[in-house]
């Protein structure tokens, strides 16, 4: 084996000739390896291999690692994966480089190793590569012509030193790590004047129409401040046309750093512009004090009622979404009344759904049907279709509150509304209240479906927020069905997604779902978990987020004996709930406090399964669970009864991982006399790819296989309904509705051979 040939001296090439014209009269393998983009065309190397027998000799081109065996490399080093791909072009030094560093940013070995080639070359290819570096991705021929003046040999000579890489019409770096490397090597100032150079090149380019997000880079780079606001807002307008929402806040952010030199009227819209985008991109704190900012400069320029009653409007919005009911409820009537002092008009009808909105939010379902209406009516007589969908999604929102199914057809309604007029925000909304009352009323008829959706709709368009949202919905959606391992990917998910800017309520469902799984599972990190959800949900005063977590922090207390507790966190949303005729929340709250033994009177608002069980109803309430599809609950309703019901209850515990339930539910068997409590998992179902038992993989084979449960329970010497405990417990652990489903995980999974059921 000969290594890095391309290093090789004339001696080596000799031998490596030698011995290649008579490797094949020999028992012998030679391997030569190189790398490829360190030869020139006229390495000594590339006559070598030419002159090879080419019948001899297999040539093996290695491609670059891909995206998942980078992310692996990085797991294994404890660093992100994020970016390191396209960082790095999966080639395999620069990723270990990278990783081996231990920071972000280019690698001191790296960097040497790129700037001793650029230092290598002629002082043309020089100042070609330089002129690459400052433009990202990759630079036409003609701009680097145009902006360098240099001969094509400079640019040969950069290919040659493996830096360069030319495609279609183009020149761009071999890896963005070394384009990074000799951008950061540039000095400020000569930084500075090639992006004035290129930038130069471009505004003036003849050829068409250059990207002006390109031409806003460029102008930050070159320090040209009256170019960054002559393109930084249009580059905004034109991110935001495209539904690339986050790109968008970065280049009104880039305008706004200069917005000092603009006039007041032009200042308050391009504040207004970047509030919408960042309320969007999930930016709620900064969507809030940028509407507020652009509300002072309208209020003291002494702007008109409908500019005014509309930033009025918008700050109401925003100040619900950041978590502060009262001053929403304020500038939510501070717009009407200045609106309605002008004539009726398409700001005047949207403040009017607000406060429909608003009340809806509250559970105040007459009020926001009255307010719709009234905007309804004006929408239709102005054709105003954004006020139109707007209010149909209150109303039908509302009227599903209060358990009237039509409430479905008009949020669909709505959202086609929204997507005739291109009004992608409206129609998200519609599709993200469908879904979340789905869960809200445990609605799992249509759950899954109305989650999935808004969830894809909300990524499809760039609707950063809502979609990190959903994927918090999502997360409680599947720790209800029993999905726990899908539950916490999308939990942790959408926390990381949210890490930066986890403000106001947005990150409460992903929190409450994942604190609820620590807790189930006697994590520690439970309480921190669930102490971060209550300090973003409790100064809302908002139900849908107080009454989730009320009940999350009560159960935890109560899986650690903490009746007082679990009283008390309990209680903290039982008079909201009541007071909104919420069913769910009022029944599960019910349920902490009668466990806890402080329940002094069932509310009248307590929605089934809870009311079976305040009724001391346990079977009843089990089997309601079972239908709903919910696991861990029928479990814990299942434990209230005989020793049978227990033992099932703590079989569907072990098989979901719940390890504090389960070792709670032990503890209650075995001071009721109870001789032989099952043991907990063993280490053999913790390592289990997912989570099952040594029975329950023995069960799955059988169902696999097509079996009854009397036929499963023939073949394992075991009684129907224990087999029928086991399937249950299967279909929750592995997150699926049917048996068919279930041997299609375990094959995915590796637990058993997948299999082919095309013929059942």
């Amino acid at each position: 084996m000969v290594e890095d040939a391309h290093w090789a001296d004339e001696a080596t090439l000799d031998l490596l000739v030698f011995l290649g014209r008579r490797m094949e009269r020999t028992r012998a393998l030679l391997i030569v390896t190189y790398r490829d983009d360190e030869l020139a065309v006229d390495h000594p190397l590339r006559t070598v291999a030419g002159r090879l027998p080419p019948e001899a000799v297999r040539r093996i081109k290695l491609g670059p690692l891909s995206e998942a065996a980078v992310a692996e490399l990085a797991r294994r080093a404890g660093r992100p994966a994020a970016g390191l791909h396209a960082l790095t072009g999966g080639n395999p030094l620069l990723v270990t480089e990278v990783l081996a560093a231990g920071h972000t940013g280019v690698p001191t070995t790296v960097s040497d190793l790129v700037l001793a080639r650029l230092a290598a070359l002629p002082a043309d290819a020089q100042e070609v590569v330089r002129l690459v570096a400052v433009v990202p991705t990759r630079a036409e021929l003609w701009l680097v012509e145009d902006a360098g003046r240099l001969a094509p040999s400079a640019v040969e000579a950069g290919v040659a030193a493996g830096l360069l890489v030319v495609e279609q019409e183009a020149v761009r770096f071999r890896h963005e790590l070394l384009r990074q490397a000799v951008e950061g090597a540039l000095s400020p100032l000569g930084r500075r004047q090639l992006n004035r150079r290129v930038l130069e090149v471009l505004a003036g380019a003849s050829g068409g129409p250059v990207d002006v997000a390109r031409l806003v880079h460029h102008a930050r780079q070159a320090g040209d401040t009256g170019a960054v606001l002559r393109y930084a807002p249009e580059a905004a307008r034109q991110a935001a046309a495209v539904s690339a929402h986050r790109e968008a806040v970065e280049h009104y952010r880039v305008a706004l750093a200069h917005a000092d030199r603009l006039p007041a009227p032009v200042r308050a819209e391009l504040l207004e512009g970047y509030s919408f985008q960042a309320y969007l991109s999930g930016l709620a704190q900064e969507a809030l004090e940028a509407r507020q900012a652009a509300l002072r400069i309208r209020e003291a320029e002494g702007s008109g009622a409908d500019q005014l009653g509309e930033s009025l409007r918008w700050l109401s919005r925003l100040s619900w979404w950041a978590g502060r009911r009262e001053e929403a409820e304020a500038a939510a009537a501070r717009s009407i009344a200045v609106l309605e002092r002008g004539g009726p008009g398409h700001q005047l009808a949207m403040a009017y759904s607000n406060q429909a909105q608003l009340d809806m939010l509250a559970y105040r379902t007459e009020a926001a049907l009255a307010w719709a209406a009234r905007a309804i009516e004006l929408a239709r007589r102005l054709g105003d279709r954004e006020t139109l969908t707007h209010a149909l999604t209150n109303i039908g929102t509302a009227r599903r509150m209060n358990g009237d199914l039509g409430g479905r057809a008009d949020l669909e309604q709505a959202f086609q509304v929204a997507v005739e007029g291109d009004l992608e925000d409206h129609a998200a909304r519609a599709l993200l209240n469908q879904a979340s009352l789905d869960l809200e009323w445990r609605d799992y008829r249509h759950a899954r479906g109305d989650v999935d959706r808004a969830l894809a709709f909300t990524v499809q368009h760039d609707l950063a927020g809502n979609a990190q949202y959903m994927l918090g919905m999502r997360a409680r959606l599947r720790l209800d069905l029993g999905d726990w391992a899908g539950a916490e990917q999308d939990a942790r998910a959408a926390l990381a997604e949210l890490e930066p800017r986890r403000q106001g309520p947005r990150a409460v469902d992903a929190l409450v779902a994942l604190g609820l799984l620590q807790a189930r599972r006697g994590d520690p990190e439970a309480g921190g978990t669930l102490e971060e959800a209550a300090a973003r949900a409790l100064p809302t005063g908002e139900l849908q987020w107080i009454g989730l977590v009320a009940a999350a922090r009560a159960e935890h207390a109560w899986l650690h004996g903490a009746l007082d507790r679990t009283a008390t966190e309990a209680a903290t949303g039982l008079a909201l709930a009541v007071r909104a005729g919420h069913a769910r929340f009022g029944g599960e709250l019910a349920c902490w406090l009668w466990r806890a033994g402080a329940l002094a009177e069932v509310p009248a608002v307590a929605a089934e399964p809870c009311r079976l069980l305040l009724a001391g109803d346990w079977r009843a309430a089990a089997s309601a669970w079972h239908a709903l599809g919910c696991p861990y609950e029928q479990a814990q309703a299942l434990a209230l009864g005989d020793e049978e019901a227990c033992l099932a209850a703590l079989g569907l515990l072990d098989g979901l991982g719940a390890r504090q339930a389960g070792q709670r539910l032990r503890r209650q068997l075995r001071r009721g006399g109870t001789m032989r409590v099952p043991r907990g998992p063993n280490r053999a179902t913790a390592t289990n790819p997912a989570g099952l038992t040594g029975r329950q993989v023995e069960v799955l084979g059988l169902l696999a296989e097509g079996l009854t449960d009397a036929e499963i329970a023939a073949r394992l010497s075991l009684s129907a309904k224990t087999v029928g405990h086991h399937v249950s417990a299967l279909l929750a652990k592995l997150g699926v509705g049917s048996r068919r489903e279930a041997a299609t995980a375990a094959g995915r999974l590796g637990v058993v051979p997948a299999r082919d059921l095309s013929q059942r």
